[in-house]
């Protein structure tokens, strides 16, 4: 990025009415905006959220404690606007997009609902226990479906996006892609998921240790997807490479949304400029990955709902850091004495 906006963006910060550094993060959301705006004076359009949809073979394995259903029964009720995202994401004044990546029900109830995209690459994943979730001509396919969908809310004005995700069993995808990408130990990325018990805790840990070995071959970003990922996954992979290339900022989500930026930042590592990182999540793994990308999450409430919500509630920090910019007056504007030098 540009070095002359980088200094001169940070003297505009540290001339604020303010001890330097006293708005910690927020002037970290700041410069990064200005950065990728290549601009003192960063604005936020037509924010939006884009929830992928996707089922996963490994369901059937039992790693869930949610029948495979719900994916296609959430999909429903976003598009009814009866879920958490929903609610948020109208409080922070996000639009609000659902994607049918590969949900195994067939839907078609909301085909001409205004927020529904349907593109599904197949209905649901293959089983990853006993074979690769997907081929590579589908992870390319989903990798294209993102772009292609960001590329759109771009050219109508979008600058700022966040992604979501529903799709039982993706704990179990995303623990996969962490543990092999980010060479950490597998107990480290799994977690409970939707909730399930010792017994089931117990049972997806062998799953994935199987399936990981079965595996042993998938090394690269695009093997490693193919090998263990859902089309939901895939997809936003593919977004976060074009929403980079649309310079929007990205505000990241929670585990599996991290895990697909993990994917897609191992290949084209330049996407990281533009992210970033809405909260920590309570599920297992998520702070092992933002600290294998050295990230530095903005909020902890302890979310582990998915869906985009942790990037909906961080949306006002944004605005308030475009603000913070635009808006608060100087030191020399406002005729207020710096610190003396000592």
């Amino acid at each position: 990025m540009n070095t002359a906006i980088h200094a001169a963006l940070q003297t505009k910060i540290d001339q604020k009415t303010k001890p330097l550094g006293s708005l910690g993060k927020v002037e970290a959301i700041a410069l990064k905006l200005g950065l990728i705006q290549n601009t003192l004076s960063p604005t936020l359009h037509n924010p939006a959220i884009v929830i992928f949809a996707g089922d996963h073979g490994v369901a059937h394995a039992g790693v869930s404690a949610f029948p495979q259903a719900v994916t296609a029964q959430m999909v429903f009720n976003f598009l009814r606007g009866g879920a958490a995202i929903n609610v948020f994401a109208k409080t922070s004044g996000m639009q609000l997009k659902i994607v049918n990546a590969g949900v195994a029900e067939v839907i078609s109830d909301f085909a001409n609902h205004p927020d529904f995209i349907n593109a599904p690459i197949a209905q649901g994943t293959k089983n990853f226990a006993s074979e690769p979730a997907m081929s590579a001509d589908q992870a390319q396919q989903a990798l294209e479906a993102g772009a292609a969908i960001v590329r759109q809310l771009a050219a109508g004005g979008c600058n700022v996006i966040g992604f979501g995700e529903m799709g039982i069993a993706n704990t179990s995808a995303a623990a996969c892609i962490i543990s092999r990408l980010a060479n950490l130990p597998l107990e480290q990325c799994v977690g409970r998921g939707t909730g399930v018990d010792d017994a089931g805790m117990a049972r997806k840990l062998a799953v994935l240790q199987s399936a990981m070995t079965l595996h042993s071959a998938a090394q690269s970003p695009l093997d490693v997807l193919a090998a263990f990922g859902g089309f939901e996954i895939a997809m936003m992979t593919g977004a976060y490479l074009e929403a980079a290339k649309q310079k929007m900022l990205i505000i990241v989500d929670g585990f599996i949304t991290t895990s697909a930026l993990l994917v897609a930042s191992q290949i084209a590592p330049v996407v990281l400029d533009y992210c970033v990182y809405s909260h920590l999540s309570h599920e297992a793994g998520h702070r092992a990955v933002l600290a294998y990308l050295k990230a530095e999450p903005l909020l902890q409430l302890d979310l582990r709902l998915g869906e985009g919500t942790g990037a909906a509630l961080a949306y006002p920090l944004v605005v308030a850091a475009a603000a913070f910019l635009n808006d608060m007056a100087s030191f020399a504007s406002a005729g207020v004495s710096e610190k003396s030098a000592s």
